[in-house]
């Protein structure tokens, strides 16, 4: 009898969208040798997508810090026969040639032999279902790592997790039933085996924190929910697959001995290292993106899985630099930076509010506490060295599961998903003198005190109807916002180089205004009677003296308005 065998390589369970609009699912062979004619990564969710472009990445960022495009080791590098590293001599280490490599690959619109033949000569470390199977253990291994009571025992499992709870569209547990799931009761924990590898993986970067088995070591260790759960995710997506995998192959300014997890001796090798607790910007890129966070085994009872699970130790992500795909956040009291992380209270914020967290938004060292994410300056560099068109346009991207905030669960509850495009060349804007970044983020500003200005007008009225708490001006400037976010990113994606930006400002402050203006008006329409007779201002410290209704407001509301925007 043959033993059963899903291997990852050849077998189809990446889902792509075609050029033509379809649905499909493909290899890992597939994704390399025809990229360029997927439009993007399409499976269960956007978040799930993000992990697989990190795998993806992470295979190309292994490959070609290694050889040349035609597969040729670089000078300073000693490789053995599937392209694992022998032998570095890291003084020699010249990044000019892994940037070449990428210019090359870029200008070829396709990926070379190399990154095929890595893939083949290492087929056997990604089967899902062999020996060693991909992003689990077996259960020798399982059971050597756990605490003796914990050990698998299928008439009695402990330390299980359901295909419902991992399956991020349900994220199910027994004791919480998800009430709006798009599966029905009796079809939660069904799924087929692309399905089962694709969620896995997902589940090993966005994790939570309920699992009650933990693998066995000396010291104590907070349980990791999963890497990317840390971050505020960016990216950036090109006009189809190849694209988006070549921008944001990134290669570090250091040498970095590229390690993803199935390079190292073994797995008992890879969960001692990842008990030992290291330190994240110690690690290589292609470690972090096929980071665990839990170490998990598959038993299958009638063809369905049962999945144990452990869990994994937390890495201090300080200073991680090394993480590209990310913004950082700097702790005033301590000084040390940290991936910024998103919250519920950031559901309403769309991503081009915060600009100056994606791009340095002046061309000199004022801004000490900006680290511009490692991707951008990435792009920055490859813009600079002219591999780039200028009038290239870029999506920047960011997709994230936020959790509950509950610190004894960590449940994802909303995903965000958000973009926003902008020319390569105003992006990174060489002309510090008229330096667009900075232009666009003085709009962004003048904008958020626009919007203050609106917060105050709607909790005016709020007031004057007698309503406690903010949740009027709160709900009504979260809408007013809503009608900013396309003409915002219609304006910043027209931006051009050879715009005078004086004209191009005056466009938004136009647009800016009527909206506005537009918005409150809307309000008034909605006047009740009690609005418009209003009441005495007793107030002294307020401005508005007098008799105070909804047309003394919206006045005070427009003279702000005016003042802002000259």
């Amino acid at each position: 009898m043959n033993k059963p065998s899903f291997n990852l390589v050849t077998e189809p369970w990446i889902q792509v969208l075609d050029q033509d609009g379809n649905l499909k699912e493909v290899s890992l062979l597939d994704v390399f040798e025809n990229a360029a004619d997927y439009q993007r990564l399409a499976g269960d969710m956007a978040s799930q997508d993000l992990v697989i472009l990190r795998l993806l990445v992470a295979i190309l960022t292994t490959v070609y810090s290694r050889v040349d495009m035609d597969g040729e080791a670089y000078e300073w590098l000693t490789l053995d026969e599937k392209m694992y590293l022998k032998e570095a001599e890291e003084e020699d280490y010249d990044r000019a040639d892994l940037i070449n490599t990428w210019h090359l690959l870029h200008k070829n619109g396709k990926f070379s032999t190399p990154v095929i033949q890595y893939l083949k000569e290492n087929s056997s470390k990604f089967d899902f279902l062999g020996d060693d199977p991909f992003y689990q253990v077996n259960k020798e291994v399982y059971d050597q790592e756990v605490p003796a009571n914990k050990k698998i025992n299928l008439k009695k499992p402990k330390g299980t997790v359901d295909v419902k709870q991992i399956n991020r569209t349900i994220s199910e547990s027994n004791n919480s039933p998800s009430i709006f799931s798009p599966r029905t009761r009796h079809t939660k924990n069904e799924v087929n085996l692309a399905q089962l590898v694709r969620w896995i993986i997902t589940y090993q970067s966005f994790t939570g924190v309920t699992d009650k088995t933990k693998v066995d070591s000396k010291e104590k260790f907070s349980v990791s929910a999963g890497w990317l759960y840390g971050l505020n995710p960016v990216f950036a997506q090109g006009e189809n697959l190849f694209q988006t995998l070549m921008l944001n192959l990134v290669f570090s300014e250091e040498y970095e001995d590229e390690k993803p997890f199935w390079e190292f001796e073994n797995i008992v090798e890879y969960i001692e290292f990842l008990k030992d607790e290291p330190f994240a910007r110690d690690l290589s890129i292609s470690t972090l993106y096929t980071l665990w966070s839990r170490m998990l085994h598959i038993e299958w009872v009638n063809e369905k899985p049962i999945i144990f699970t452990a869990g994994l130790p937390k890495l201090d992500s300080t200073e991680a630099f090394i993480e590209p795909m990310t913004t950082w956040h700097r702790n005033k009291k301590t000084g040390e930076v940290y991936p910024a992380t998103k919250h519920l209270n950031d559901l309403t914020k769309a991503m081009w509010r915060n600009f100056g967290q994606y791009v340095k938004t002046t061309g000199s060292d004022e801004l000490e506490d900006m680290h511009e994410p490692k991707i951008i300056q990435w792009l920055r560099e490859v813009q600079n060295n002219e591999y780039l068109p200028t009038d290239t346009s870029l999506t920047l991207r960011t997709t994230v599961l936020i959790s509950d905030g509950n610190a004894t669960s960590q449940s994802p509850v909303v995903e965000i998903n958000d973009s926003f495009k902008i020319r390569a060349d105003v992006l990174f804007d060489k002309n510090y003198r008229n330096y667009w970044p900075a232009d666009i983020e003085n709009m962004i500003d003048l904008t958020q005190e626009v919007g203050k200005d609106f917060w105050i007008f709607t909790n005016n009225i709020s007031k004057l109807r007698g309503l406690d708490g903010t949740d009027f001006a709160d709900n009504s400037t979260a809408k007013f916002y809503e009608g900013l976010n396309l003409p915002f990113l219609n304006w910043l994606a027209s931006l051009r180089n050879d715009q005078e930006r004086a004209d191009k400002t005056a466009e938004w402050k136009k647009i800016l205004k009527t909206i506005a203006i537009t918005k409150a008006e809307e309000i008034l329409k909605n006047a009740s009677p009690r609005d418009i007779i209003g009441q005495k201002n007793h107030d002294k410290k307020d401005e508005q003296s007098g008799i105070k209704n909804i047309f003394t407001i919206f006045n005070h509301y427009k003279l702000n308005i005016f003042s802002h925007i000259k």
